[in-house]
């Protein structure tokens, strides 16, 4: 996956130019020459310098479409809280699209696992991890592996050969019946009825 994919802010510029709607430069109150995707009103950036004192501060950098710009530099005494509320937002996007929770909580295991190898940027699309879950279990029983085994196996593999496992005939077969039970056990489907509209 590219950076462009990587980053909504690009790619959503870049969705605009393809679309004919390119961005527009607005010229700051500070000077600084910002681009804003079409109805985009916001600019985020956060960095780290150092301050006249010398010591180092983190600071975020607010961006409006009417030129206005706003830089707050973040107090010592809430950098932890800061630091916490920004781990809570990382490591909750990593579920964003998933509906199954077994599968966010995969998500989850793999950025943690990149972030403390110092990865920031995802390394794959979250939607590759949609049925990870499910597909590990299948694995797991397939092949009497434990699950932890099958699931650190999965953490290198592209989407394209996790949707070539899942289509393997025999995973394919045990998916397919631990769905059915998932269903069945939550009731959202009452197959009985269902059936008897047949008759």
């Amino acid at each position: 996956m590219t950076e462009v994919t990587q980053n909504p802010a690009v790619a959503a510029a870049v969705a605009a130019i393809a679309a004919g709607k390119a961005p527009d430069t607005i010229t700051m109150n500070d000077g600084r020459l910002v681009e804003f995707p079409p109805k985009r009103k916001l600019q985020k950036e956060s960095f780290v310098e150092t301050d006249v004192d010398g010591k180092t501060v983190v600071r975020t950098r607010l961006d409006f479409r009417n030129g206005e710009t706003r830089l707050f530099t973040i107090p010592d005494n809430l950098l932890h809280k800061f630091a916490g509320h920004g781990a809570e937002q990382k490591l909750g996007d990593a579920i964003a699209s998933l509906q199954s929770v077994d599968d966010g909580v995969m998500a989850v295991d793999e950025l943690i696992d990149r972030l403390y190898q110092g990865e920031w940027n995802a390394a794959r699309e979250a939607s590759g991890l949609a049925g990870a879950s499910v597909l590990a279990k299948a694995l797991a029983e397939l092949k009497g592996q434990p699950i932890e085994k099958v699931k650190d196996f999965l953490k290198g593999k592209s989407n394209a050969e996790r949707t070539a496992l899942k289509n393997v005939p025999a995973v394919k077969a045990i998916i397919d019946r631990l769905e059915f039970e998932k269903l069945a056990k939550a009731g959202s489907v009452d197959t009985t009825a269902l059936l008897a509209g047949l008759e």
